[in-house]
């Protein structure tokens, strides 16, 4: 009976051994996908021709699409982020956009805080009335209530010209240009100042009722900003900029969006 039992274990082991050797070692585990590395861009989605909303609520625009094509090239997702425009360098420097890009003009005072590309496109800021305005002239906002954007450029432009500002009677700012736009259809505003590429969309659209003055407050340049020690994503948004231009792909988009390349080399 032993004998048997022992002869029975010895061919259990055997088999158990067997078994061991033969079984094929469990694959690792396949490591998890890195994730993709994102930017997010801050934008006033209510700003055309550059960054707006179409009819299905889809974000598009010249600078979306400039956006899109630099974070190909520079291997990254493109998130963009609506913004309250006039709290832009508040949400720059408090990291909830990395990036802003949306017609953002570079000046001496947002250098202070801001890291910007070389210019990309020139802008104006333009003087809009009403077609049957009587206003000819910059000197004829005298005792006039005019309109800008609330943080937009217009208003350190108007300031900049001393004379002009002290003769406005009233700088009343909005939210955005549409509603600027409507109250100055309806009579609330006597003028509207406003970058030149985005007054000239709206006033295109609507021929005959408004008008743009020869009279304009001054010139200045678009750029892309970051915060000041975000040094390499710049480095990498600069070289794709420059790559765009260089290739013709930002001079493609432009025409798409305004029937000319009119991007600044």
């Amino acid at each position: 009976m032993k004998k048997t039992v022992s002869i029975l274990l010895a061919s259990l082991a055997a088999a158990t051994l067997f078994t061991a050797c033969g079984k094929k070692p469990e694959a690792p585990a396949a490591a998890a996908p890195a994730a993709a590395q994102a930017i997010v861009i801050g934008l006033d989605d209510n700003f055309p021709p550059m960054g707006f909303r179409d009819d299905k609520g889809e974000l598009v625009g010249f600078d979306i699409d400039l956006a899109r094509e630099a974070g190909k090239r520079i291997g990254v997702e493109v998130q963009f982020k609506p913004i309250d425009w006039s709290a832009k360098e508040a949400e720059l420097s408090g990291k909830r956009v990395d990036v802003l890009w949306n017609g953002l003009t570079i000046t001496e005072e947002r250098k202070a805080n801001i890291l910007f590309t070389t210019p990309y496109l020139e802008n104006h800021q333009i003087i809009v009335v009403t077609d049957k305005s009587p206003i000819t002239s910059k000197a004829q906002l005298a005792g006039k209530v005019v309109g800008v954007q609330d943080g937009s450029s217009a208003v350190d432009a108007i300031q900049k010209d001393g004379d002009t500002a002290k003769a406005i009677k009233e700088i009343k700012k909005f939210g955005d240009n549409v509603t600027a736009l409507m109250d100055l259809s309806a009579g609330r505003l006597d003028a509207l100042v406003v970058d030149e590429v985005v007054g000239r969309y709206y006033t295109g659209k609507k021929p005959g009722e408004y008008r743009v003055l020869e009279d304009n407050f001054g010139t200045e340049d678009y750029g892309v900003g970051t915060r000041k020690d975000d040094t390499e994503l710049m480095a990498k948004l600069q070289k794709a900029m420059d790559e765009m231009k260089a290739d013709g792909t930002a001079a493609t988009i432009s025409t798409q969006w305004f029937g000319k390349d009119i991007v600044k080399k």
